[in-house]
């Protein structure tokens, strides 16, 4: 089940409209002022996706997500705008949306991209995650969670730490003295260890897990 937060009755239709053509129920919670004000009044049913509007009334849409966060804390949220800059996308990432989405991209992409972050994946441009990830390396303590449970060896480890820096193959090839070859390698099972597909995902990941709740 996907359930789709907005103020405006036109994207709540359109966003279940593209849902439904995609096979994926959703249900349509229509925000208003008394719920934001209240957010004890805001419906929060368990879902497999939230989709938030977050185009207008920036500072609500973030309450949303970060009320639903907190009564769900497993919950997997997906923010559509007509554009995300920095200002914009940044708040929404740090309170843990996995997917941003433009309105341009909803009839093309949003099937695609509610089952992306539905299964623990990301769907974020990736010019603005590398931008997300250079300003939080800059601004908050470098993320270092690393799982015992997912066994690294003592060379991934290293790989791992230098990746967090977000430093390319051939800087962290360097800095280790092996060959880029087997830092691809050592990448390509980093990235399947923690069940993510990109080295920006990975970043993002462990940058939401190290940041206390």
């Amino acid at each position: 089940m996907v359930r789709a937060y907005s103020f405006h009755p036109r994207v709540l239709a359109q966003l279940q409209r593209l849902l439904e053509e995609k096979g994926l129920p959703s249900r349509a919670h229509r925000l208003d002022s008394a719920q934001i004000s209240d957010l004890q009044r805001l419906p929060v049913p368990a879902a497999a996706v939230y989709v938030i509007e977050a185009n207008t009334r920036r500072h609500a849409a973030a309450a949303v997500a970060e009320e639903i966060v907190t009564r769900q804390p497993e919950a997997r949220l997906l923010a559509v705008a007509e554009k995300f800059d920095e200002a914009a996308a940044f708040p929404l990432l740090r309170l843990g949306v996995k997917g941003l989405l433009r309105y341009s991209e909803l009839a093309e992409n949003l099937g695609r991209a509610v089952q992306e972050v539905a299964a623990g994946g990301f769907w974020v441009p990736r010019a603005l995650l590398s931008r997300f990830v250079d300003s939080t390396l800059v601004t908050a303590r470098r993320p270092r969670v690393v799982s015992a449970s997912r066994h690294l060896s003592r060379r991934e480890r290293e790989v791992h730490e230098l990746l967090m820096e977000n430093l390319s193959n051939k800087e962290i090839a360097r800095r280790l003295h092996m060959s880029e070859r087997t830092v691809k390698f050592h990448v390509s099972n980093l990235l399947a260890k923690h069940g993510v597909k990109r080295r920006t995902d990975l970043i993002l990941l462990c940058f939401a897990e190290a940041t206390p709740a």
